[in-house]
């Protein structure tokens, strides 16, 4: 037992030893190993059910709802996530890991499936999530205007560039509020 114990605690200084000398590369331009990669996916996956699960989703398809949601969409998200017919952006090309492009995939038409989405992405979207760009809008944003830009979101899988300009041009002139505890500030579309 006493040489398990030794050979643990010494791979565990190797371990220190090599992480702080730098060995490991931290730029986001050199993509992380392979196992890295899926335990940080099964870590945040993990994460991410575990504080969604028990959220109760509002109903998700009010025409105000989905409007503000566009509107908060097209003045916080598209500089990385981007929209329909937008090219990429300096940023959305520097970030790793690359944010998801909602509008390229398939639509989610089961609804278990869009509930278990719908929950996830508040949920992100509420708190952020650790070294990877995405801020905590819950602290500029009440949950209404949260769960507007998820309704939108589930809106955007395979939506065409004149489908989201028509979203976004119809909350034209209605202002980028943001409800209660609102900073009061403006976001450029």
């Amino acid at each position: 037992m006493k040489i398990i114990v030794s050979l643990l605690s010494a791979l565990l200084l190797l371990i220190i030893i090599a992480l702080g000398s730098g060995a490991y590369n931290i730029a986001a331009t050199e993509k992380h190993w392979g196992i890295t990669e899926k335990i940080i996916e099964w870590v945040r996956e993990s994460s991410i059910e575990a504080h969604a699960k028990n959220l109760q989703v509002p109903a998700l398809d009010g025409k105000e709802l989905i409007a503000g949601g566009a509107e908060h969409y097209n003045a916080m998200c598209t500089i990385c996530h981007l929209a329909p017919g937008m090219e990429p952006t300096e940023l959305s090309i520097g970030l790793y890991p690359q944010a998801p492009i909602f509008h390229q995939r398939e639509p989610i038409t089961d609804s278990a499936k869009k509930l278990e989405h719908a929950r996830a992405y508040f949920w992100v979207i509420k708190n952020g999530l650790k070294m990877t760009a995405m801020p905590a809008w819950g602290q500029s944003h009440d949950d209404d205007a949260i769960w507007g830009v998820v309704a939108f979101v589930l809106k955007m899988g395979k939506m065409t560039p004149e489908q989201y300009e028509n979203f976004v041009s119809a909350t034209k002139g209605h202002g980028h509020g943001h409800g209660e505890g609102s900073h009061g500030h403006e976001h450029e579309h």
